[in-house]
């Protein structure tokens, strides 16, 4: 469940754990028992989500901002590479009726 920020007019700042469904609703403080709205006082809590998930939050934060240029993402690939470089990895051979084979992978693989 996610933290959310409370801000009451008498005790001050406060934060409660609730369901995402009552994200919108007021809470009661814990102090004085006063029903506060919600208030946006800290950024979302990213320690518990998962590192892939923060590193896709961090990727697209960099690229929101400053995306990366084609000669960029080269560089940062090996020389070679087949998704840069245009060349194709898996050769491809036709039949005479022109039905397609894959000669180097596996016969019980699908290709798309």
């Amino acid at each position: 469940m996610p933290v959310y920020d409370y801000l009451c007019n008498r005790c001050g700042p406060f934060t409660e754990m609730r369901p995402m469904a009552q994200c919108d609703a007021p809470q009661d403080c814990p102090q004085c028992g006063e029903t506060t709205p919600r208030a946006f006082l800290t950024a979302p809590y990213f320690a518990a989500m998962s590192t892939e998930r923060r590193r896709a939050h961090a990727t697209n934060e960099r690229s929101a901002h400053a995306p990366s240029t084609l000669s960029q993402m080269k560089s940062a690939h090996g020389a070679g590479c087949a998704c840069c470089s245009g060349k194709s990895m898996r050769r491809t051979k036709r039949g005479k009726n022109g039905a397609k084979s894959f000669p180097d992978s596996r016969p019980w693989m699908i290709s798309h």
